[in-house]
């Protein structure tokens, strides 16, 4: 930083930029020194939640010294010159919050996110549709250290991920229209998950259980060496189910590998999922005792080349089955027998990055295909097929798509403005238009060293999923001749970071045409695929953070602070339809956070949530349809406490504290008072 005040200014260094290839700051192979000007906006990209970071220390002469800021990273994406994400609100979990939540899935981590609406089906991570800014479930992009595994069939299944809590090293939440970035599927936004590597060797094993018969047995193997690194974790869990038929077993397998070359970094990935769980009225109240089976296989290999031009070169494979069971059992007289689909997809990515005299200028190319086997979903099939992994039933409709994008994005710094300003290239071959464009920039104003003002524009696209195109049972009919849905959003915000104190405001605008939607007119009706004409979303969101521990007050029992508000308005042309997600938005949600120090190792970690959404659902009685209600406001207070002592942890987690009955998507039901406890042992070697 410039030295203009007579005293000497601090240099903050990061330290582990390094150790990941989808890192921004690993692809420019040099040690980052963060000043106001040169890297304005990367430092106001900086999590907003981060909680590993350490703070400026102060000499005795009252002089800052350079200090490391561990673990706080940027985001990782396909294009490291595309992170440049001053313009958006870019939220930052990090593994010391995932530790201290009251948590035992991704999906509820995310609940905690004040701009992220998630809708449980069932615990531990059974089933939830999440979505971003008054979005949908199928209009986010889901990525697991940089590689999209958004599930083309559906979004109930984009969570299907092999890896555990103790896996994670961050998690990170993209905020608004990024398909320049991440491409189509990130309509609404985009949540990327990173993974630890093998930085140091030891063994963790963790195992807990709680009420309703819950239990789950986790273990991690890393391993580190001077040009290699790697991890291995395996995970299974079960419950009971705190009510009739949410019952659920699920094994996750999950291995990363990382080779660091002279000339390149090479990574590799692997992972399995499988779920069996009780679905109790997931998708129609009228057949409550409904059944689920999943499995996911995946697969990615990745580069980064050094150089004047760096190369990014990589390749993702992900195949995913399910089983669904309208009746659990005791079946009607009508029904011939359960669902069957198998998606797959297969990625391929080029990108290429270079700095010059007027910035720094990224390119590529991404192809993706995706393609369903099913009974329901496609068209019918010259020959039908036998379903693995089971006793019974065929394929006997597919369907098949191919995705091209090219993109160009270019970034620029000049004293204290920063610009970002890039193009989406998109074929879809289900579409007879061509390629369709998609541009966005990003402008940011450095004002001082600690406030930076923002502004973007951003155009985005999404296809219909599979079920959107071809679903039908006795309750739902999909709409083969649906348009892609389409968006064009603005933003304007304002950050704040000092070493205790974060803080932002944002407002945002999107515009959406044919938005899709499963509605109805009547409570009688069947729930048919549709594009709405218009869905505007008109929103604010804001949070303020404290930290007081990583300024001059080290021993103070606070660890952190944090209030959250997030307000959404809808302007929507819904001609009078009820609708079963679409207009069903977080009108209002208000998140909070205190951590604090109890007793030498012991420590609590508090989170209350509460939310207003706006929409209606069919209340059923008796199986059947009856009166059409409003969803009610609710709040829920969470509590983890935890007892660290050298390599041993121990903790006990309460959720639910009140007790409250609340419906968050409708007519299913959710858990109330859950206790939980459990320990974490690492063993170095």
């Amino acid at each position: 930083m410039n030295q203009s005040s007579g005293h000497t200014q601090a240099v903050v260094r990061f330290r582990r930029f390094e150790r990941k290839s989808y890192s921004v700051f690993r692809s420019m192979h040099k040690i980052v020194n963060i000043g106001m000007v040169a890297v304005g906006t990367l430092f106001f990209a900086m999590p907003n939640t981060a909680q590993a970071q350490e703070v400026l220390k102060h000499t005795t002469a009252g002089e800052k010294t350079p200090v490391e800021l561990e673990e706080v990273e940027v985001t990782a994406s396909r294009t490291p010159i595309a992170l440049n994400k001053a313009a958006k609100i870019v939220t930052v979990i990090s593994a010391r919050e995932i530790a201290a939540a009251p948590v035992t899935s991704i999906q509820d981590l995310l609940e905690y996110a004040v701009g992220v609406d998630v809708r449980q089906r069932g615990e531990g991570g059974t089933q939830a549709d999440v979505s971003i800014r008054g979005g949908t479930f199928d209009q986010i992009a889901v990525l697991l250290n940089g590689v999209n595994l958004s599930n083309p069939q559906t979004g109930h299944y984009s969570f299907d991920l092999p890896v555990n809590l103790s896996d994670i090293e961050r998690i990170e939440i993209i905020s608004g229209p990024s398909s320049r970035i991440f491409g189509a599927s990130a309509f609404a936004g985009a949540i990327n998950i990173v993974t630890k590597t093998g930085q140091d060797n030891s063994v963790t094993t963790e195992a807990y259980a709680g009420m309703h018969q819950l239990w789950k047995l986790e273990a991690g193997v890393n391993q580190a060496a001077a040009r290699f690194g790697q991890r291995l974790s395996a995970g299974y869990s079960s419950s009971g189910g705190y009510t009739d038929n949410t019952d659920f077993k699920q094994l996750n397998l999950y291995w990363l590998s990382e080779v660091r070359l002279e000339d390149a970094k090479l990574n590799f990935q692997a992972g399995y999922n499988d779920k069996g769980y009780g679905a109790n009225s997931f998708y129609t109240a009228a057949y409550p005792n409904q059944y689920d089976r999943t499995r996911r296989l995946f697969l990615s290999a990745g580069a980064e080349t050094h150089g004047k031009i760096r190369l990014t070169p990589k390749l993702y494979w992900t195949k995913h089955y399910d089983r669904f069971e309208l009746f659990r059992t005791n079946p009607a007289a009508w029904y011939t027998g359960h669902n069957y689909h198998s998606t797959h997809v297969f990625g391929a990515l080029l990108n290429a990055t270079t700095d010059w005299a007027l910035g720094r200028t990224t390119a590529g190319m991404e192809f993706r295909n995706e393609g369903v086997k099913s009974n329901v979903l496609g068209h019918p099939m010259a020959e039908p097929q036998d379903v693995p992994f089971e006793k019974e039933g065929k394929y006997t409709k597919s369907d098949n798509r191919t995705n091209i994008s090219y993109f160009l994005e270019h970034n620029v710094q000049w004293h204290q403005w920063t610009a970002s300003v890039g193009l989406l290239a998109n074929y879809n071959s289900t579409l007879d238009n061509g390629f369709s464009y998609y541009p966005g920039i990003d402008l940011s104003y450095q004002i001082g060293e600690r406030v930076r003002l923002y502004g973007s524009w951003n155009k985005a696209l999404r296809m219909p999923t599979f079920t959107d195109l071809y679903y039908e049972s006795k309750t739902n009919k999909g709409n083969p001749y649906l348009k892609p849905e389409k968006s064009e959003a603005f933003e304007l915000g304002i950050k704040y970071q000092s070493r205790v104190w974060q803080a932002h405001v944002a407002g945002f605008y999107r515009k959406g045409k044919d938005m899709i939607d499963w509605v109805k007119q009547n409570p009688d009706d069947i729930w048919e695929s549709k594009n709405l004409t218009h869905i505007n979303n008109l929103g604010v969101e804001t949070k303020v953070s404290y930290s007081p521990q990583k300024g001059i007050n080290h021993h103070c029992f606070i660890h952190k602070i944090e209030i959250g508000y997030a307000y959404i308005h809808q302007d929507k042309e819904s001609k009078g339809y009820l609708s079963n997600y679409a207009l069903n938005y977080l009108k209002h949600k208000l998140t909070t956070q205190f951590s604090h120090a109890i007793w030498k190792n012991l420590s609590a970690t508090w989170y209350m949530r509460w939310q207003d959404r706006t929409g209606s659902y069919t209340e059923y009685t008796d199986l059947k349809p009856g009166k059409v209600v409003d969803y009610a406001p609710y709040y829920l207070v969470d509590m983890k406490l935890n007892w660290q002592h050298k390599n041993l942890n121990l903790y006990a987690e309460l959720n639910n504290i009140l007790n409250k009955t609340y419906v968050d998507l409708g007519n299913v039901p959710q858990p109330g008072f859950w206790l939980k406890a459990g320990f974490r042992y690492t063993f170095q070697y």
